[in-house]
């Protein structure tokens, strides 16, 4: 069963270990390094969300508030552990943490930039209900940005 979890001073070294397999690296950034997203990123209200699996971490996201137009939630990284890739638990995740956005409705949407080649990633979105915005970011031209609305 998958669980989300507030990453503290008391539990990140559970997450600090956690790394996606060698060819994805490009695409996210290291789990310390998602981490320290999180501080940098406090007065966009970022959270950094730990990802669970029988009491084990497996996995992180960081959530932040885009309040310039459109004002959405961002989700600037989700990675599950090599270790435990292929088994469902990043769409579980996923579910779970846009149900929790829902339920906050700070916003209406999510939005999240992919990386093309990211293709396991696009698909974990799409499947998710994730669409392609069709918005072209010239500081990120390989990416494509991607929307999911609430209902």
């Amino acid at each position: 069963m998958i669980e989300l979890f507030d990453i503290t001073v008391e539990n990140q070294f559970a997450v600090r270990g956690l790394a996606v397999r060698e060819d994805q690296r490009g695409f996210l950034d290291s789990a310390l390094g998602i981490i320290a997203r999180g501080y940098i990123y406090r007065e966009s209200r970022a959270r950094v969300i730990g990802i669970a699996h029988g009491g084990e971490a497996i996995g992180l996201a960081l959530v932040k508030d885009l309040d310039e137009e459109p004002a959405c939630y961002d989700l600037q990284q989700f990675m599950i552990d090599a270790r435990y890739q292929g088994r469902g638990f990043g769409t579980a995740a996923l579910q779970m943490i846009l149900s929790e956005l829902e339920a906050e409705s700070k916003y209406d949407c999510v939005e999240v930039c992919v990386k093309k080649a990211a293709l396991e990633a696009l698909r974990v979105y799409e499947k998710a209900g994730f669409v392609d915005t069709g918005y072209f970011d010239e500081a990120a031209p390989d990416s494509v940005c991607l929307v999911y609305r609430f209902a």
